[in-house]
């Protein structure tokens, strides 16, 4: 028989009761939010979840987002959501519940912490301790794509400046808050030199407003080679948004197992928690998932919330039963496990051994927000100097492929030229980035997506007639017989040309 639970902490009287939304989501969700919950009734029992569904019942409704109107009311007016892993139904057409989730409530701000349990999880880094902070509304999770020709179809990745400035922000300042030593920053911008390089550049400046915290940057390639050998050397990680969503399950597993990993999903109104594993239909209704990622989790919840006291109490019961053997199936091993149980008895157990501490691992202890620290991370930055803007020329992109004569970028030049108005030059035309004119290489592979760079005599300080200009030269491309699919306009921005060159240019 199990002993009994552990008297509920006692708050004081005008400290009233908090509420927060679940969503019991997919597959093995509706069994580890139990389990989960099972936890916080112990543990905080006037603390009350109101629930929801959303995914794919949702979307098996004709909800097109997989989130119906009467769940969007109930998170808008709690701001605070517990959401199970989520399954988004195969085929076209369905839009991912966490990006719009996320989107939509303006949680910027991804933090995944990453610790090992060693030797109580096998790990082969024993004493890292990483936690990644990825920007989470931006990059190609825009999910703005399309298909232009027979051939190609295209992602765009946006990276803003206010976007990016709050999320670094975040991350120095979490450093600051939690005691960590170091931040570093992860991008591609020897290769994405405008995008991952503006998100460099605004981390080298407000890397100066925080002296106190050293700070680096690696290319993403490298600095995931080095988190998957020497973890030990990061702390806090900051990334761009793709390169964090792999990065932060990447360290999850290689500390232990991706089950143990709970992530926050911050905004300045509104905060989303869940654990970062799916939603595993393959094991769902056995009883046999371990709830570890969505407690911890709920642990981050009620941090976030006020509650430290209780965020400290489960976590340290939580770490107490690992310590006592007491395994789900995915960490169970010869070497630490005592007793294999399921979803509902692993919560039995964490109740059970609320009030103790761990005797060997490092115990938890969460203590009150830096109140002051992240809501200046949290405020919108003040607009940025407005520079000076002018037109330099126009990119249009063509799908041509003829039948005769091949793909000859020489002929598609000449062709072109003798089309151009006086108001442009032909300057570039590259296929899928390479130049292949002028001087290209007959080696390079073409496709039928041809990148064609119009430059204008002299830059135009009056932006405002770019449109008329661009239209005017479209009209003499097609009426030449090509068909023009995009096009993007050529700017300068205080005289410094703001677009890529041609590889091989």
């Amino acid at each position: 028989m199990l002993p009994p639970s552990p008297p509920a902490i006692i708050r004081e009287e005008h400290e009233r009761p908090r509420t927060f939304v679940v969503a019991p989501g997919d597959g093995i969700g509706p069994e580890i939010t139990e389990a989960v919950l099972h936890v916080l009734e112990a543990a905080c029992p006037d603390l009350r979840p109101e629930r929801i569904v959303i995914g794919e019942k949702a979307y098996r409704n004709g909800v097109g987002s997989g989130i119906p109107a009467e769940a969007w009311d109930i998170i808008r007016r709690h701001r605070v959501l517990l959401k199970a892993p989520i399954t988004t139904p195969e085929g076209g057409g369905y839009k991912s519940v966490n990006v719009t989730l996320r989107k939509s409530l303006g949680l910027f701000a991804n933090v995944r912490p990453c610790p090992t349990y060693h030797p109580y999880v096998p790990t082969p880094h024993p004493g890292m301790d990483v936690v990644i902070v990825r920007e989470n509304e931006e990059d190609t999770y825009g999910g703005i794509e399309h298909r232009q020709t027979a051939e190609v179809t295209q992602c765009l990745k946006l990276i803003s400046r206010p976007g990016t400035e709050r999320i670094v922000r975040y991350a120095f300042a979490y450093a600051r808050t939690h005691g960590r030593r170091k931040v570093t920053c992860l991008t591609k911008d020897n290769i994405m030199k405008l995008t991952d390089g503006l998100f460099h550049k605004v981390f080298d400046e407000v890397r100066q407003d925080y002296p106190d915290i050293e700070a680096e940057h690696l290319i993403v390639d490298i600095g995931t080679a080095r988190l998957a050998t020497v973890p030990q050397r990061f702390d806090v990680v900051v990334t761009l948004n793709l390169y964090g969503d792999i990065l932060s399950d990447v360290v999850a597993q290689i500390s232990g197992s991706v089950g143990l990993a709970g992530s926050a999903n911050i905004g300045p109104e509104c905060a989303m928690f869940e654990a970062v594993h799916g939603s595993a239909p393959d094991i769902a209704g056995r009883g046999i998932a371990n709830p570890s990622g969505l407690l911890m989790a709920a642990v981050l919840l009620l941090v976030h919330i006020g509650r430290p006291e209780e965020a400290t109490q489960i976590h340290n019961a939580w770490l107490t039963t690992l310590e006592d053997g007491v395994h789900t199936a995915d960490i169970a091993n010869e070497r630490t496990t005592r007793e294999r149980v399921g979803t509902r008895a692993f919560a039995e157990a964490v109740v059970a051994r609320l009030g103790k501490r761990p005797e060997h691992l490092p115990p938890a202890v969460y203590a009150p927000r830096d109140e002051g620290a992240l809501r200046l991370a949290l405020t919108p930055p003040s607009p940025a100097h407005r520079p000076a803007k002018s037109f330099h020329g126009v990119d249009v992109f063509l799908d041509w492929s003829p039948e005769e004569g091949g793909r000859d970028p020489e002929k598609l030049a000449r062709a072109l030229g003798a089309v151009c108005p006086k108001t442009f030059r032909l300057s570039m035309i590259t296929n899928r980035g390479t130049r292949v004119w002028p001087d290209g290489f007959p080696e390079t592979f073409c496709t039928d997506h041809w990148r064609c760079r119009f430059l204008r005599p002299t830059p135009d300080e009056n932006v405002a007639e770019a449109g008329s200009l661009v239209a005017s030269l479209l009209a003499t491309i097609w009426e030449g017989g090509f068909e023009a699919i995009k096009t993007e306009n050529l700017y300068a921005f205080d005289g410094a040309a703001a677009y890529s060159r041609g590889q091989g240019e």
